[in-house]
């Protein structure tokens, strides 16, 4: 029997589409189910989680791929998720007006996250976004 002491990175390609958000936050919800306090992120990492998945299917770039890797896993006692996509234009904060039905999305990751970023992918193609979402004190 293997143990470890930190939980594995759980990875996953999903279709590029709307309909694979609810799988994506599935997904995160079984991970979190095998840590001893995984409910502590749940609610904050699965709007985080479907915020950066959905901006990844709205956002798709020319390359023709059509699907998107998401990431999860604990780094000291923070939950990483990434969201990997074939787009390799960075997301940025933008001013929404109040009858806008889109942008935002990343205004909800910069308050609910405990920091955030973009990092091109090192081959040139795509790029990934992260963020960091720390356990909810009882």
């Amino acid at each position: 029997m293997i143990t470890s002491r930190h939980p594995r990175v759980f990875v996953a390609r999903l279709d590029s589409r709307t309909e694979s958000t609810p799988l994506a936050r599935y997904l995160l919800r079984a991970y979190l189910s095998g840590l001893p306090s995984g409910e502590r992120y749940r609610d904050t990492a699965e709007l985080l989680l479907g915020e950066l998945f959905a901006n990844a299917v709205q956002h798709p770039d020319a390359t023709g791929d059509q699907h998107i890797e998401i990431r999860f896993k604990l780094v000291n006692s923070r939950l990483r998720l990434e969201v990997h996509d074939a787009c390799a234009i960075h997301p940025s904060l933008r001013s929404a007006a109040p009858d806008d039905e889109h942008g935002r999305g990343l205004h909800l990751v910069n308050e609910l996250a405990e920091r955030w970023g973009c990092v091109s992918h090192p081959c040139g193609i795509g790029k990934f976004v992260w963020v960091l979402v720390a356990p909810v004190t009882a």
